[in-house]
């Protein structure tokens, strides 16, 4: 029993994810190091598009990172950090873009879209509300129908 639940145990974390960050890139402090590990979470790897920059394995990525991990150590905040990063490679290094003017289609299209599938149901449910079903009955029917009635 406790042999499958080992089993087991190691199994799932071989499937967990492997941070990508290297003991030799850490900061000796373990506050700065949170910091750099959370800046590192949002940006985005250029290489690899999807994963953050903790997480990939790109030489841009690690270059990244020790870059970020230098910003902290001159004693810039967080949000200095991130505007040098975007400075240099615009937003769509940012994981979560920011609001503003540029990205308001890339904000306000998941609402628009929704509002627009809830007027086309709406429009459509009222169109098929109006109108009758069916055909109208043949002649033959007609007196089947009236046969049936007299009954």
């Amino acid at each position: 029993m406790i042999r499958r639940f080992l089993v087991a145990l190691v199994l799932m974390l071989a499937a967990a994810p492997a941070l990508a960050v290297n003991p030799d890139e850490m900061l000796a402090d373990p506050i700065l190091e949170a910091r750099a590990r959370a800046l590192s979470a949002e940006l985005r790897c250029v290489v690899c598009q999807n994963q953050s920059i903790d997480d990939s394995n790109a030489d841009l990525a690690k270059d990244l990172r020790l870059l970020v991990r230098e910003r902290i150590t001159d004693g810039d905040t967080d949000k200095q950090v991130l505007n040098y990063i975007v400075s240099r490679y615009g937003e769509f290094v940012l994981l979560k873009p920011r609001f503003s003017v540029r990205t308001l289609l890339l904000w306000g299209a998941p609402v628009l879209l929704i509002l627009a599938g809830g007027v086309s149901v709406t429009v459509f449910v009222r169109r098929m509300a109006g109108k009758p079903t069916g055909s109208k009955l043949t002649a033959d029917e007609r007196v089947r129908l009236a046969e049936l009635s007299l009954d």
